[in-house]
């Protein structure tokens, strides 16, 4: 039977937020696990695939198979998910601080009485996570290939199974972050197996069929570390690994409408246009032509087609290091 770990924190208004949790035990000899989604309100491909891990993680305590302990955030974030702004959910940022969900955790983490009740649900969420083994943290980009975000003392020993399990199509290593982001805190104030992060694609690819591949995933992936009393099939992996460093993040030198060229996953060679932004409709000469920085691989584009000014157009793989790279994390 799953142990209910629910909590409530008081939100920005006063009113009591509530996050489910649940904790499946198995006889104790697999690791601990923490699987959470939705620490970014808006992505919400996460919470569709371990809303249908749950029923499949209890039958397995049931039948005995679960070697090790799973832990289960499918909602993780209160405060973002009623984020809604004239039909629209603000997910990524804390409406009345401004703060992005999934940074300061580190901070949150280091006060014995927590500051306000942002910094109080993020303590939590970490305290919850500090003694497991392995830990999955699953968001989403834009629109984006399935990629792993991941540091490289877990590269790749820990990671490539989780790569292969998630059909992962880039694997995104770094080694420093400084923005305390729910990952690198439990890295540095714990001695996790594995911290990674897991980007499903993009916002809009919400499905069964989708939520239904990435939980097979998540399921080989703890048979394959003994979590699950059970073999999984997996087969050779085929995706990319390029260090942080080498990305190229493309930034809208202008407002307007956004045309792309490309689609996701498409190679481009250095200097080759791959969208353009058109400044104002009617006039030819206010389009912009995008240029690839280096050879590589289309991994996220901007999601809507009217972009503004210093906005993340597109995000890709690169061989050498990339010269707008300055230390820190991917995204801001």
């Amino acid at each position: 039977m799953a142990l209910d770990l629910s909590w409530h924190v008081a939100g920005d208004a006063g009113n009591r937020l509530s996050i489910g949790a649940w904790r499946f035990d198995g006889d104790g000899s697999g690791p601990r696990v923490h699987l959470q989604a939705g620490v970014h309100a808006d992505e919400i491909a996460g919470m569709l695939v371990l809303h249908k891990l749950l029923p499949r993680l209890q039958a397995c305590e049931q039948q005995g198979l679960l070697k090790g302990c799973v832990t289960v955030v499918p909602q993780a974030n209160p405060f973002g998910i009623g984020q809604f702004r004239q039909g629209r959910l603000l997910g990524r940022f804390h409406a009345a601080s401004g703060q992005n969900f999934n940074r300061a955790f580190d901070q949150s983490l280091a006060m014995e009485r927590p500051a306000n009740t942002l910094a109080q649900w993020q303590k939590s969420l970490v305290q919850l996570a500090a003694d497991a083994d392995l830990v999955l943290d699953l968001h989403t980009d834009d629109e984006a290939l399935p990629y792993l975000y991941i540091h490289r003392r877990f590269w790749p020993e820990q990671g490539l199974a989780l790569a292969v399990a998630l059909q992962a199509e880039v694997v995104i290593v770094w080694d420093e972050g400084g923005d305390g982001s729910f990952e690198e805190t439990l890295i540095n104030h714990g001695a996790p197996r594995l911290a990674a992060t897991l980007e499903l694609r993009g916002q809009a690819d919400v499905s069964d069929a989708l939520a239904q591949q990435d939980a097979d995933g998540l399921w080989a992936w703890l048979c394959i570390n003994g979590v699950i009393d059970e073999v999984a099939a997996i087969s050779e992996w085929q995706g990319e690994v390029v260090d942080m460093g080498c990305m190229e993040t493309l930034l809208a030198p202008c407002a307007g409408v956004l045309v792309f060229d490309l689609g996701l996953g498409d190679d481009v060679e250095e200097g080759q246009p791959f969208a353009r932004i058109i400044g104002r409709p009617g006039d030819p000469g206010s389009e912009v032509i995008l240029h690839a920085a280096q050879a590589g691989r289309m991994v996220t584009r901007h999601r809507e087609r009217l972009v503004a000014q210093g906005s993340v157009v597109a995000k890709f793989t690169g061989t050498r290091l990339s010269d707008s790279y300055s230390g820190g994390v991917l995204d801001p």
